[in-house]
Formats: C-alpha cells, sequence, structure tokens
C-alpha cells in the first residue's frame, strides 16, 4: 500500500503489485529451487499461468500499451527492496530507444517519469545505476556500497564485441573486479532480472545468454504477451497477470480507435498509386481538422495546446520516398506540408538519419514543424508520443503482434486520462481500402480491438458474452409483485387483474405528481389531498376501462394503505431545475487572434469515420456545391459568427470583424485567391468555433446566481435498466467479488433498505458503501439515483450531475458522491460540488419554509469508505 501510494500506481499497476507480492510468498527467492513445486503454486494462485519458460523462476505480467511498463518495473524494484531486501537488479532493453528511455527513467530525480519519485529511501541514498556504457568502469568499491544496483543493459550490449570464437565485451576479464562482469552479475546471490518488452528475448542465443545470469527471480513485462511463429501466434505460458488493450480503452487509459473511409469508396476501381494518394489527402485533411478541434479543446479548457501528427506506415523503403515526393510536390496541398514532413526508415545513414530521429524524437514540441512522419516498420516500442491522432497505413499489417504496435504508438494520452472530448480521446485510422475488413476483424471474436483478456485460457473461451437487459424496479413495483406471489404478506393484494392495472396506475403515476398539490409528502395521508388523488384516477380510467366503476370502489376502501405503501417506498427527492439564470452572460475582452493552427485547404469529398469500440460513426464534411463567388469572404465568415448566441454582434461588431481579417489574411499566405472563398464555406463553422474558443479565454462570465424552478416537495422513482451479462447470476450485496475490477459488470439484489431491487456499483468503494447504508440503523431508505432522477446542471448548464447514493434518515436527507481521493482536486469535481450544494441550499430553502427535513451534500474520498463505520461517520465531508 505504501508504494502504491507513493508513486500513485494506477488500477492494473497496483493489481500486478499486489499479484506479484502474494506470489513472492511462495517463493524462495534464492538459488536453491524447487521448480516444479513452485509452478504448482503459482497455478492454484494464478489461473493465467501454466509454467516457467526459463530455467529459472519468471513471471509475466502484460500490460497494454500506455498502461504504465515502466513505472510498475519501478514499483516492482522498491517492493522488492522494502519487503525482501533485494538489492541487486538487472533492466534488460530490447533496443536502444527504451534502453536511454529506462536509464533516464531510472537515474535521473529531475526527470518527470522518474519512476522512484515518492520514495524516501531512494530520495536519501538513492540507487547506482550500471548501464552497458558505463560497467567496465564500475570499482568493486562502487559495486559493494550500501545503495540497491541496478544494472540496465541493451540485449545487442550483452553480445558486444563478440567475434566468431571471441567472448563478447561483458564476458572479459575485468581488472577491477577480477573476474568478467557477467561472471559478477551471475554470481550475486539474488540478482533479480525484469525484462521490458520481454517477446524481444525469445529466441534460443538470447534464451540461453539469460538463463547464464541464473537469477532468482525474473519478471517480464510486455504489451505483447505472444511469439509469432510463421503465421501463428504463440502465448506465453508464465503470464500471471493481464491487462488488454480493451481493457485499457475500457478504463480510459488510452485513445480511442477509429477507423476512417471515404464514403462509397470502391478500391478495386483505383490502382495502387492513386489509392495511397487519396489515402494520405484524407489523412491529412483528418489530421487538419484534428489540428483545429484539439486547440478550441484546450483553449476551452485552459490547458496546452496539443500540435498532433500524422503516421504514414510504407511497405518498403522506396515507397516511403515516393510518398514523400508526393507530400512535397507543388500540388500536393500547395506544398504546405513540404517542411513538416520526415521520413524514418533502416536504410538511412549518417547526417540525414540523425536529422531525421532528431525531429522523431522531438516531435511533441510545438516548436518542431514537423506535422507527418512516414515509416517503414522502425517505429516500434519504446517511441512514446502521446500526439499521434492519425494513422495512414499503406499496406496490410503482417501479423496481430504488428497492427498492436502500429496502432499502439498512437494510443497514449496527451493529458494523461481521459477528457471525454470526441477529438482529444480519439485515434483514427485510414484504411479506405481495408475498411471493410479491419471492421469485420475488429468485430471478430478474439480481436486484439475487442478482447476482454490478451491470454486465452481455453480453446472455447468466449471474449464477448452474451447480454441482456434487466431492470432495476422501483422497490414499491417489485414489492406488489412479491405480494401477488405471496398473498400473505401486509400488501393488499387485488383479486382481479383490472384492479390490479388501476393500482399500478394510482401509485405510479397519479401519486408522484401530487407534488404540485402539497407542501411536503405527509400531506399526501390527508383526505382532501387522497380524493384528489381518487379524481385524477377516475379521469385517467373513464373512457380507457370497461371497469372503472368496479377499479374505483375497490381501491377507495384500501386507499390509505395504497397511499402508505408509496410514501414509505420512496425518498421525497424534490423536483427542480437548477441551471445558470437566463441573465449570465459572456464580457470579451479585446486581443489578438492567435491563426497558427488555421491550415485548412480546399475540401473535395466526405470521410466516413467509424469507431473501432462502439460501433459510433460520423461525417467529416468536405467540398460544399453551390457559387461560391455571391458573398464577399469577410460576410462568409461573419455569418458563421452571428450563429453563435453567446455573441451579441452589435456589441462586439470592431472586434469580429478584426479577426475575420486575421483569418482572411492566414489563408492568404499560403492560398491562391479562388481557393480561400472554398475554404471559408467548407471550414466556416469550425473556423468561427475556434475564434469563439480565442474569445472565451478573454472574457468573464457575468452570472451572479444560479435560479431554479419551483420547488415541489417530491416526485417518482425512476427505474434503472442494467446491462447483464446472461450467463451470471445476480449477486448478493454482500458477496466478494475477485478481482475487484469486476465489479462493474455485476448486478447486485438482497437490499433492505433501498428504493429498487438491483443495483450496479462502479467501484469496491461504492459496493461497500452500500453495505455500509444497510446495517446503519439510523438509515431508513436510500437509492442510486437513476440518470432521469435529478435536473442538476454545471458548467453553463452545458451538463448534467447525478450524485452516487441518496440517503434518508430520520434528521436528514443526504445527496452523496464517493470519489478517488486522487481526483478530489479535479476542477470538474469541484464544478458538480457547486452544482449540488446549490440544488441543496434550494430545496433547503423551501424546506425551511414548509418544515420539510432539510439536505446535505457529502463529497467522500473513496479511501474513507470502511465498513466499520455508520452514516454519521462520513458528515464532516459536507460541502
Amino acid at each position: 500500500m505504501y508504494i502504491k501510494n507513493r508513486l500513485s500506481l494506477r488500477a492494473p499497476q497496483a493489481e500486478a503489485l499486489y499479484i506479484l507480492a502474494d506470489i513472492c510468498q511462495l517463493l524462495p527467492l534464492s538459488k536453491e529451487n524447487d521448480l516444479t513445486a513452485q509452478v504448482a503454486a503459482i497455478r492454484a494462485k494464478s489461473p493465467l499461468f501454466k509454467d516457467f519458460e526459463r530455467q529459472f523462476p519468471n513471471l509475466c505480467f502484460a500490460l497494454a500499451t500506455g498502461v504504465g511498463k515502466t513505472r510498475l518495473m519501478g514499483a516492482f524494484v522498491a517492493y522488492l527492496y522494502k519487503e525482501h531486501q533485494i538489492q541487486d537488479f538487472f533492466i534488460l532493453a530490447p533496443n536502444l530507444t527504451i534502453y536511454d528511455k529506462l536509464i533516464e527513467d531510472f537515474s535521473k530525480p529531475a526527470n518527470p517519469k522518474y519512476v522512484f519519485k515518492g520514495i524516501a529511501d531512494f530520495a536519501v541514498n538513492p540507487p547506482l545505476v550500471i548501464t552497458g556504457d558505463t560497467y567496465r568502469e564500475m570499482t568493486e568499491h562502487q559495486l559493494f556500497q550500501e545503495s540497491i544496483r541496478i544494472n540496465i543493459f541493451n540485449i545487442s550490449k550483452i553480445n558486444a564485441g563478440e567475434r566468431k570464437g571471441d567472448k563478447p565485451l561483458i564476458k572479459r576479464l575485468s581488472e577491477y573486479l577480477g573476474q568478467s562482469y557477467f561472471d559478477y552479475l551471475a554470481s550475486r546471490e539474488r540478482l533479480v532480472l525484469l525484462m521490458d518488452e520481454s517477446h524481444h528475448y525469445r529466441a534460443e542465443r538470447a534464451m540461453q545468454v539469460i538463463n547464464e545470469l541464473n537469477p532468482v527471480l525474473g519478471i517480464e513485462v510486455t504489451a505483447t504477451p505472444q511469439i509469432q511463429k510463421s503465421s501463428k501466434a504463440v502465448p506465453f505460458k508464465n503470464v500471471v497477470y493481464e491487462y488488454s488493450l480493451a481493457k485499457a480503452i475500457q478504463d480510459g487509459f488510452v485513445k480511442k480507435p477509429y477507423v476512417a473511409t471515404r464514403k462509397n469508396c470502391k478500391p478495386e476501381n483505383f490502382t495502387p498509386e492513386e489509392i495511397d494518394r487519396f489515402k494520405v489527402q484524407d489523412g491529412i485533411r483528418l489530421h487538419q481538422h484534428t489540428k483545429v478541434e484539439l486547440e478550441k479543446y484546450a483553449r476551452n479548457n485552459g490547458l496546452r495546446i496539443i500540435k498532433p501528427f500524422v503516421l504514414i506506415v510504407t511497405k518498403d523503403t522506396d515507397h516511403a520516398e515516393q510518398i514523400k515526393q508526393m507530400i512535397q510536390a507543388d500540388d500536393f496541398y500547395n506544398g504546405y506540408y513540404k517542411d513538416k514532413v520526415i521520413v524514418v526508415h533502416s536504410a538511412q545513414k549518417g547526417s540525414e538519419k540523425d536529422e531525421n530521429i532528431t525531429k522523431l524524437l522531438s516531435v511533441e514540441n510545438p516548436l518542431n514543424k514537423t506535422e507527418i512522419v512516414i515509416h517503414v516498420n522502425m517505429l516500434k516500442e519504446g517511441w512514446d508520443v502521446t500526439n499521434l491522432y492519425t494513422i495512414v497505413p499503406l499496406r496490410a499489417s503482417a501479423s496481430d503482434t504488428l497492427t498492436e504496435q502500429t496502432i499502439g504508438r498512437g494510443l497514449r494520452l496527451p493529458y494523461g486520462r481521459i477528457t471525454n472530448d470526441d477529438t482529444a480521446d480519439r485515434l483514427t485510422i485510414v484504411a479506405h481500402d481495408r475498411f471493410q475488413a479491419i471492421i469485420d476483424e475488429a468485430n471478430r471474436e478474439g480481436s486484439l480491438l475487442r478482447k476482454e483478456n490478451i491470454i486465452e485460457l481455453d480453446d472455447d473461451f468466449d471474449n464477448t458474452p452474451a447480454k441482456e437487459v434487466i431492470v432495476s424496479k422501483p422497490i414499491l413495483v417489485a414489492q406488489r409483485e412479491e405480494a401477488a406471489k405471496a398473498p400473505e404478506t401486509s400488501f393488499w393484494v387485488p383479486q382481479t387483474p383490472e384492479v390490479k392495472e388501476a393500482v399500478a396506475i394510482l401509485q405510479d403515476k397519479i401519486l408522484p405528481k401530487m407534488g404540485s398539490e402539497v407542501k411536503t409528502i405527509r400531506d399526501l395521508s390527508s383526505p382532501v389531498t387522497q380524493e384528489i388523488a381518487i379524481n385524477r384516477l377516475e379521469e385517467e380510467l373513464t373512457g380507457s376501462s370497461l371497469f372503472a366503476k368496479e377499479q374505483i370502489a375497490d381501491i377507495k376502501k384500501h386507499l390509505p394503505q395504497l397511499v402508505q405503501q408509496f410514501v414509505s417506498s420512496i425518498i421525497p427527492i424534490p423536483r427542480l431545475i437548477v441551471q445558470p439564470g437566463k441573465d449570465g452572460y459572456l464580457k470579451f475582452q479585446p486581443f489578438e487572434l492567435d491563426t497558427t493552427n488555421i491550415t485548412y485547404q480546399p475540401a473535395s469529398q466526405e470521410i466516413f469515420i467509424k469507431s473501432l469500440t462502439d460501433g459510433k460513426f460520423a461525417f467529416l464534411q468536405g467540398k460544399v456545391s453551390g457559387d461560391i463567388n455571391q458573398e464577399s469572404a469577410e460576410n462568409i465568415l461573419l455569418s458563421a459568427l452571428y450563429d453563435i448566441p453567446e455573441i451579441p454582434y452589435e456589441d462586439y461588431a470592431d472586434l469580429l470583424h478584426s479577426f475575420v481579417q486575421a483569418v482572411i489574411t492566414k489563408l492568404k499566405s499560403y492560398l491562391k485567391e479562388e481557393d480561400v472563398k472554398n475554404v471559408l464555406v467548407s471550414f466556416r463553422k469550425p473556423i468561427a468555433e475556434l475564434i469563439f474558443a480565442q474569445m472565451k479565454q478573454h472574457s468573464v462570465y457575468v452570472q451572479p446566481d444560479y435560479t431554479a424552478a419551483k420547488v415541489y416537495p417530491f416526485e417518482r422513482i425512476y427505474p434503472h435498466n442494467y446491462d447483464k451479462i446472461t450467463a451470471d447470476k445476480v449477486y448478493h450485496y454482500t458477496a466478494t467479488i475477485e478481482p475487484t475490477s469486476q465489479i462493474p459488470s455485476k448486478v447486485f439484489t438482497g437490499f433492505q433498505k433501498a428504493c429498487h431491487n438491483l443495483y450496479k456499483f462502479d467501484s469496491k468503494a461504492e459496493k461497500d458503501f452500500a453495505s455500509i447504508l444497510e446495517q446503519d440503523p439510523k438509515v431508513l431508505k436510500w437509492l442510486r439515483p437513476s440518470d432521469r432522477q435529478f435536473d442538476i446542471y454545471w458548467r453553463n448548464g452545458s451538463h448534467k450531475y447525478q450524485p452516487d447514493f441518496v440517503v434518508e434518515t430520520a434528521e436528514n436527507l443526504f445527496l452523496i458522491e464517493i470519489k478517488s481521493a486522487r481526483d478530489l482536486e479535479l476542477s470538474e469535481v469541484e464544478e458538480k460540488a457547486n452544482a449540488a450544494t446549490t440544488w441543496v441550499k434550494r430545496v433547503n430553502e423551501s424546506a425551511t419554509e414548509t418544515g420539510a427535513k432539510k439536505w446535505k451534500y457529502l463529497l467522500i474520498p473513496h479511501s474513507e469508505v470502511l465498513l466499520n463505520r455508520d452514516l454519521a461517520c462520513f458528515e464532516t465531508f459536507a460541502k
């Protein structure tokens, strides 16, 4: 827990660390190993694990690209040192890129990605990092100092200097040590080996060298726990934990992949060269659209502006050069990308290669002009960028592994989290000629973009189980159904279907709307109110039922009981709408418009974009038909600005005209005169939105307070509609679910105080909080509100907020939010809390007048949710 908290590990990283800790209890962590017994013990602990694949205990942790394998390795090192006093580590990298990155991440505390940031032991006594370039300079005194020793080697450096019949340099005698450095490592009593991207070390020679090191434990981390043999993928046998790409997408740790094609495209009608050209052209158009949308998002949210780029994958080096020449031609987007494209492939030599590698490694830097990178199967693991948003593959992928590696280059999130903005969270793959094949592959059982697990335990493992919709009914509905099955209950059970139907109309439709007639829910028991309810029921039934009189007569006899059933089954949640008042407005300040990212080109055809994960699709607007010369360029753009209701034209006419002139000046700087209007007509809306985004950055929102509609004291309890795996059961809410990451997919029941019969929970903390409410004698009722239950709006009325829980006690009513402790300082959380407290303030004003119970809003860190607490313990978190 200490390491998890100090290193701020993500949930999958923390789960992997806990698994390592559990397995380490089964291993001696010495060179005396009974591998057969240890294999059996680990199999019993981890259902994924089948066997060791080396001559020493070795475990594989399979984590999707972008989740944080390097930080996890740092956590492993810290844990093994603190809990098992291990001081010797050997980290193996598959290539120079990862080798250099690992040295930076493990040895430099000033590095933002330093893996031990927060570990006090290493702040006082930092690890000695020994590399494949520095090991020959190490003295015996240095190697036996108190700090831990972390050796970082590229696999090729183990073989450096090897000639036919000669020993590798690392195996040659060192005058400082009296033995070779390799022998020194192999002689260490408790050496732990960590292998980054371990699928690279499965060749016979690599396996032999690694076995000769004779470590007490080997830990592999990879996003690809398989090797390719011919056309077949062979999975690893030593995997103890997996966190797939599909899970990473679902949990919001990486971008969402989309695929794009031209609408009604028929590849068979084009030559390969023509397909290449329009795929690249459309990839650039998508890139231009993305660039502006990212800027708008950044400005709207006060974040740094991301400079996106395009990755083009070619079939060979000649093909790469042909594509580069096409992009640099004068007729390709008017030559705009001539100095913004680089080619990287293994055939490059000398200064050209060095210059392009430098540009490649700094492609996230806004000062780097590069917007297009062309490569030939060279950009694999270790090239970690967050600003890749468009991939244009100009050849079919050779294997699932290569597909994941290529897509994986673009999955990392620039802001480190999902933003819920479509553009900021999207990676688009342009695949006109393979669109249907990719869609079919993504929907195929076992597809890397769809499957829930990387490793398949059984041949018939079902990655896409059948699901059904299950309704979580308000408890009154459920109780009526139960009473019909068990007449001995206290519920009055109507004897005819017609009367049963009338009771349902009364309790589910008439009584919930009586809030407009009464001041508090207690008033429903008055004869006057009940007479109104009966009259409304009679109106409802008359003309629609032949048995209206009999139905009304039966219900009148039991009306007080039916009303009491309704009152007892709900929490009196007031009905009102909280949103910005109509008198709120933006006040804009003068500024100079930034036109840097306005690089639109004359449009041609529509692009069709479809999500690989949820099937959603959209169109990117292209050329607009009609005569574009009827309006002046200024009026074309001004008309789009007029359509933005937040801008009062009369008050800011001069400012808007200055912005329009700035845009036109920018367009004329790189477009022909006849193309300027084409661009303005085609893209006037996104350009206007970009202008407005910048205007909002130079504005203040004049809004004195929220206003609210009239407060009604209660309304109906809305049902939930959940999806449930058909073959799965409904669990009792006290059931232990392992791993806890499975909790959101489960449906729970067994509640005695809840206002619904079934619930889902987003986390273990929420599930535990439900248990606390059930066992607390002071809690009368509670519910998890449906999305329709509240109309509480935040972010200037553009977003709707629903709390996690509503609770009623004898004294108070509560809105409750359970939030991850690390997210409490986020602006989004604060805005939601402000909206909720405004709602509470408004309903409490009404409660003062009517004598109803007062409300409180509690914002509770998930780490405080412990089963030995009661609701009173959490009232300290009232806002």
